[in-house]
């Protein structure tokens, strides 16, 4: 099963000001959020994981054992077309999480917080990485990639996440779900990605991505305002 456990070089200060709900604090220490992102890197533990499956787009199937029905009209649409798929997981591992809380604990809010979204910001940049990865296997294969879309965006509903975790193998690398579906350690991402015949159909219409996918409008992070 393919494993990715490459080191984490940098994170990024402006995502990790997104992150925070900083976009539009002016005069905000910008050395908090740089320390903040160096002290990411050094407690990372980057590490993921993919499976690749069949995928019937008529039936929202992803074509494993037992076959997996994926529900949502967004993410439906998000995979239309698609003849595989890719189920991938990341984390950064618990030492970041442990930190975040004892930073907390201890009083120091600001660094807890500017860590916490340093942390977001790293594992969202390992999957980045891993689809960098992925992309030129399954173009040698004459397949395209869409965009990675994550339970939790659109209509997808979270509950459908032990499925991910399943077939993405994502216990592999550490990474389970809480009774309430939180993924553990809570730095971790799950998601899907559609690979589609290169050449055999036009490109579907370009549809929303990240926050524009999300129904969670009064999230501090979002880009996209409504």
């Amino acid at each position: 099963m393919p494993v990715y456990n490459a080191p984490l070089l940098q994170v990024d200060p402006k995502e990790t000001r997104r992150y925070a709900g900083l976009m539009k604090a002016e005069g905000f220490d910008e050395e908090k959020i740089e320390n903040a992102c160096q002290d990411a890197r050094l407690l990372a533990s980057p590490r993921g994981i993919w499976q690749i499956y069949d995928y019937n787009c008529d039936r929202q199937e992803v074509c494993a054992d037992p076959p997996f029905i994926i529900q949502g009209k967004k993410i439906g649409a998000h995979l239309a077309g698609c003849d595989k798929v890719i189920l991938l997981s990341a984390t950064v591992g618990e030492e970041i999480e442990e930190t975040v809380t004892r930073l907390f604990a201890e009083g120091e809010y600001t660094a807890s917080v500017l860590l916490d979204a340093a942390a977001t910001t790293a594992v969202e940049q390992i999957a980045d990485d891993m689809e960098k990865v992925i992309r030129p296997k399954a173009a040698a294969q004459g397949y395209g990639m869409r965009w990675r879309f994550s339970p939790g965006y659109g209509d997808w509903p979270i509950d459908q996440q032990p499925e991910l975790i399943r077939l993405a193998k994502a216990g592999e690398i550490g990474v389970s779900l809480s009774s309430s579906m939180m993924l553990i350690p809570r730095k971790s991402i799950t998601a899907i990605i559609g690979l589609y015949k290169e050449g055999t159909r036009k490109e579907q219409a370009v549809h929303a991505k990240g926050c524009a996918a999300c129904s969670k409008l009064d999230c501090p992070s979002r880009v996209v305002r409504p």
